[in-house]
């Protein structure tokens, strides 16, 4: 059976799977197990049980359940109305509203956790509510969550940079500068698709609030104070060097409880509630993690990723179309792959006919992240979907429809990077990192 054969197989065997509720954990094991079984003799029992334990036992990992419980403290403290209270205000007047706080708090957030799963869990336990509550069009609050979580993978701090940056021997330092630019400009691409969307559908959006002075706005904005202090916090205690990610995680739950507690809004019950929802969460994501990380391994073991790469590379494409030829590679691998996996799986690969097109390797991994983005809202394995429908109940079609725009507008920030390749490499040059 050929490569693509086997491709196509796979996709179908999980459509079918998830299409019939099976869990995704149990979906993605199974397809790991029908590709081993076709293509390796290894002992599919022991990888499996070797691989399972491997993805759950993760220091690393650990940050994921410290941030959702962070959230889950804010969720239910009076600290995630106080945020939108504040902020309310000072969007009045823009379209779109408090929609904008999705993005920007995803963001900011991204800056902090390093994660799209972690950014769309914890800004949503916050956020949907609240929008909900005040009556924003539900495809929008997922769609905004779903397109601006994915901005965990290119801002700086970034997981996948740095496994790309050890992949192919490239800065990791310059490759963090050259994410500034593109995140920033995928900001503003969402922000600027909102203010757009909500001018067409002004019946959509709540009305604006009456007008109000400037000095109540400022005593408005003080309820913003605590969750700055929890943001510097969390910020200033990675980049000081005094908290690894991780670490911080646990810093963040710390001034939670702490905030909470002062606002008078910790009490037994909330407290309970809020470790059994992220106990509930953190699970569910591990799982998902665990499955997929057999996944990963099996299909390291069919060798598809090689074969497809190397069967790109047989066709001697131009620099257009070979981007346009892995583009496609990478979001078809992104049904199956975590981003990290896909990085390190094809590299090895890929580079070599990459730096034989004449195309830069830094410029080829802020490429990479942004096709991996894609893919994080791309049906059937779009994980940020997942984690959105866990939080709403919602089928995860109907959150891959809301996240759509935000997919084509991820297409569009590829094609202005192809466009104007300097948009990524004109900070590393000046500031020569």
């Amino acid at each position: 059976m050929s490569e693509i054969s086997l491709t196509v197989l796979m996709l179908f065997i999980l459509f079918v799977l998830l299409g019939s509720g099976v869990w995704v954990a149990f979906s993605l094991m199974i397809v790991g197990m029908v590709g081993m079984a076709i293509f390796s003799s290894a002992p599919l029992g022991q990888v499996l049980a070797t691989t399972v334990w491997g993805a759950s036992n993760s220091w690393a990992l650990a940050a994921l359940p410290l941030f959702i419980w962070m959230g889950e403290i804010l969720f239910r403290s009076r600290l995630s109305q106080d945020m939108f209270t504040g902020l309310s205000p000072w969007m009045n007047r823009i379209p779109g509203r408090l929609l904008h706080v999705n993005i920007l708090g995803c963001a900011i957030f991204a800056a902090v956790s390093g994660s799209s799963a972690a950014t769309a869990a914890t800004i949503g336990k916050m956020s949907i509510p609240e929008l909900t509550k005040r009556g924003y069009p539900e495809r929008l609050i997922l769609g905004t969550l779903a397109g601006s979580a994915t901005l965990g993978l290119l801002i700086p701090p970034s997981i996948i940079l740095i496994v790309y940056g050890v992949a192919t021997e490239q800065s990791i330092a310059r490759l963090f500068i050259a994410g500034i630019l593109p995140g920033l400009m995928l900001v503003a691409l969402f922000i600027g698709f909102v203010v757009i969307w909500s001018i067409f559908n002004k019946h959509e959006i709540p009305p604006r609030d009456a007008h109000i002075p400037l000095r109540e706005k400022f005593r408005e904005a003080r309820r913003l104070i605590p969750v700055v202090l929890l943001i510097g916090g969390i910020i200033g205690s990675i980049y000081s060097g005094i908290a690894s990610p991780t670490d911080a995680a646990a810093v963040g739950v710390v001034l939670a409880l702490v905030l909470s507690w002062h606002s008078n809004s910790l009490t037994k019950k909330t407290f309970i509630d809020g470790l059994l929802g992220a106990t509930k969460t953190s699970t569910m994501i591990a799982f998902i993690l665990a499955g997929a990380a057999f996944l990963t391994v099996s299909m390291g073991f069919t060798g598809i990723p090689k074969l497809l790469a190397a069967w790109i590379g047989s066709y001697q494409l131009s620099q257009l179309a070979l981007l346009g030829a892995l583009t496609v590679f990478f979001i078809i691998l992104g049904c199956f792959l975590d981003g990290i996996s896909v990085v390190v799986l094809t590299t090895s690969v890929i580079l070599p006919m990459v730096e034989q097109a004449g195309i830069d390797p830094l410029w080829f991994g802020i490429y990479i992240v942004i096709v991996v983005e894609m893919s994080q809202i791309t049906p059937p394995v779009g994980f940020n979907l997942f984690v959105i429908q866990s939080l709403t109940g919602r089928n995860i079609l109907q959150v891959a429809k809301a996240a759509t725009p935000f997919f084509l507008l991820l297409v569009l920030a590829l094609g202005l990077i192809i466009a104007f390749p300097g948009i990524v490499t004109i900070l590393p040059d000046l500031m020569g990192g």
